[in-house]
């Protein structure tokens, strides 16, 4: 954290990741309870007047359940607090901690029964990730499962510290893109998910060496930054002025946040963001 913000008492901290985590655990349970049944589907945009329409941006009502549910819950606990989620306001200009949820990142892939998705839960102080936790469909442990950090504590998994070994013998890593079109640089094979939150869990637990987002929202990558960090890893933004290291996304997080990130471990990160700038210039 900057030197300008106070940073939370640390049994505040451990509180908050608790609390995410719990929340977290709801979004899985009711994304389990879910599968199976015929959904309700409403799309926010589509395109194509002058011909067949392109449906965008699915929402199920699941999604919009859980948020409802996570709303009432962290209110009732946390009355100061604010929520910024992808079915929710502005965030209130007093409100010094803010929520950062979605309830179901990766709906596309949900609601057409692919099972790549995540509940993701964020918690920001002053703009900043200072806890997070990841309830992702599939982990490194091939079963479903949370992942969670607070500012200052170590990557854990289900409760338990997560250290990832890597194999030396592997050459080539595995990096996560929104494009696959063009992705042509040396050192990695490419992975599109379909899930910023499983991506960001993804490279924080060592399976994705680094990842790259074109234009996240604030709740699609909150928790997430806070699992990179925790794990000892990277965080650049593109800042209007250029690149720089990620600090927050600034005391009143906007809904149209939407800054291009790097994520991962340091050296990769730093070779994907030369990669970038050669592409730049």
């Amino acid at each position: 954290m900057s030197g300008q913000d106070v940073r939370p008492d640390p049994a505040v901290l451990v509180e908050w990741e608790q609390m995410a985590v719990e929340m977290a655990r709801l979004a899985g349970a009711e994304i389990v309870n879910a599968l199976g049944r015929t959904l309700t589907v409403r799309y926010k945009t589509f395109v194509g007047d002058d011909g067949p329409p392109r449906y965008r941006d699915p929402v199920s009502e699941v999604d919009s359940n859980v948020e409802v549910l996570i709303r009432r819950r962290l209110a009732d606990r946390f009355p100061d607090h604010d929520i910024l989620g992808e079915e929710m306001d502005e965030p209130r200009r007093d409100a010094q901690t803010v929520w950062a949820i979605d309830p179901i990142d990766g709906t596309t892939n949900f609601v057409n029964g692919f099972p790549l998705f995540a509940g993701s839960i964020g918690v920001l102080h002053r703009g900043v990730p200072v806890a997070g936790a990841i309830w992702c469909s599939v982990t490194h442990a091939l079963r479903a499962g949370i992942y969670h950090a607070h500012d200052g504590s170590p990557l854990k998994f289900e409760g338990e510290p997560l250290a990832m070994r890597d194999n030396p013998t592997v050459r080539r890593r595995l990096a996560g893109t929104p494009y696959l079109n063009g992705t042509h640089e040396d050192g990695w094979d490419f992975r599109k998910t379909g899930s910023a939150a499983i991506e960001c869990a993804f490279v924080a637990a060592g399976m994705l060496e680094v990842a790259t987002f074109s234009t996240p929202n604030v709740w699609d990558v909150a928790a997430g930054i806070c699992l990179v960090q925790a794990a000892g890893h990277t965080t650049l933004v593109q800042n209007p002025d250029g690149w720089a290291a990620f600090r927050s996304f600034g005391t009143t997080p906007p809904r149209a946040w939407g800054r291009p990130l790097i994520i991962g471990a340091k050296d990769a990160v730093g070779s994907m963001h030369r990669n970038f700038a050669a592409r730049e210039r």
